[in-house]
């Protein structure tokens, strides 16, 4: 079963990120310094681009794996207050998801297929949402699990308590949905933010090179390097502020 907290790049996108990483970082530092020697140590970076295309891609297949839980708790209570009980549920949710989704192969349905293929075979559904839990790393799907392990352990109401985890955990991810809506537009804009320096300078070294010409020798050099530094430590600064999660 997929490991959702890992995500393993192919060989090709592993050399598109390297190259694509590599590239940026001589273009920046070259809008800077406008030195080709000067350039290239900063091809470097390349070998961090994998990196980040590997946690961009792994939390995008998580967050997408976190909307289509949502869908699959309220289809869950749904089915629950209709009178079944949560195997039977369980069972018939494989159908309902597939036509809210619209893809066969999607990450929930092939997780749902699993549970209910364990449960054919006899395991406990508990082991098996616990395993999902641990698999994916997603807090609500652990709590979820957790919830309907102790209610199975206590022999409470297990319909009863389903049908409320499922709307709080519902509502807790209507809110962060509605505060990514909200930030949206300020991520948007830090981005901006991050690139518009190099872009501002590049403008100066080309229609004003006789303007820059000062910084391009001598202590011109210092001070762009700790405006280099300024700037990384801005960008990284801001990338921390717009990462809200709740």
């Amino acid at each position: 079963m997929m490991d959702y907290r890992v995500y393993e790049l192919d060989r090709a996108q592993r050399i598109y990120a390297a190259a694509g990483a590599a590239c940026i970082g001589f273009a920046a530092v070259w809008l800077l310094y406008r030195q080709p020697l000067i350039a290239l140590l900063a091809t470097p970076l390349g070998w961090y681009g994998p990196k980040f295309l590997a946690r961009f891609l792994q939390r995008r297949r998580q967050e997408r794996l976190r909307l289509q839980f949502k869908e699959m708790l309220q289809t869950l209570s749904s089915l629950l207050s209709a009178g079944r009980s949560v195997e039977t549920a369980f069972g018939a949710l494989e159908g309902d998801m597939a036509m809210l989704i619209g893809d066969p192969e999607a990450p929930l349905l092939r997780e749902i297929r699993a549970v209910v293929n364990r449960l054919r075979n006899g395991e406990p559904l508990e082991v098996s949402l616990s395993d999902l839990a641990v698999r994916s790393g997603i807090e609500e799907i652990g709590n979820f699990a957790e919830a309907f392990r102790i209610c199975k352990r206590s022999g409470g109401d297990l319909v009863e308590v389903m049908r409320r985890t499922s709307g709080l955990i519902g509502e807790k991810l209507e809110v962060e949905l509605e505060v990514g809506v909200m930030i949206a537009q300020k991520k948007f804009e830090s981005k901006l933010m991050m690139v518009m320096p190099f872009g501002f300078v590049g403008l100066l070294g080309s229609f004003a090179a006789d303007y820059m010409q000062p910084l391009y020798r001598g202590g011109g050099l210092l001070v762009l390097t700790l405006c280099l530094g300024a700037l990384a430590g801005v960008c990284l600064w801001m990338s921390r502020i717009m990462d809200i999660r709740l």
